[in-house]
């Protein structure tokens, strides 16, 4: 607030391509700047402004994580309604049926834990580097 009250009398124009500009204030909104001018000012004179930035390796980790969520929800489903239905069967075949249709849920649930393992430990990899 204290810059404003200065009584500003200079001006300096300059003239931005399209690119140029979207670029300046592509910088500006990932900034905690909240004018313009003060942003350009603050980038004139060296002085320390805070950036925000985006990690593209984590949103895409949280994508899949979400995918991966998704598909566990959906599998814990069936299982409940596995058990439960093995619970009210008392004929061997429909049982037989349903404890196939478990180990093949089974699988899928196994195969779902292991590519959350693999994603964590590139995860891991990434961030010592």
């Amino acid at each position: 607030m204290e810059e404003e009250n200065r009584g500003r009398k200079r001006r300096i124009t300059l003239r931005l391509t399209a690119e140029e500009f979207a670029e300046l204030e592509g910088n500006w909104k990932n900034s905690t700047v909240r004018k313009l001018s003060d942003f350009v000012r603050r980038l004139i004179f060296g002085r320390k402004f805070t950036v925000y930035t985006r990690n593209k390796s984590m949103d895409e980790l949280l994508e899949e994580l979400g995918l991966l969520r998704r598909e566990l929800n959906a599998i814990g489903v069936n299982f409940n309604q596995a058990v439960h239905r093995l619970n009210m069967l008392d004929h061997a075949p429909q049982m037989q049926a349903w404890v196939m249709r478990f180990e093949q849920d089974k699988e899928r649930y196994f195969t779902a834990v292991a590519a959350i393992e693999l994603k964590l430990v590139s995860l891991n990899e990434i961030w010592l580097q």
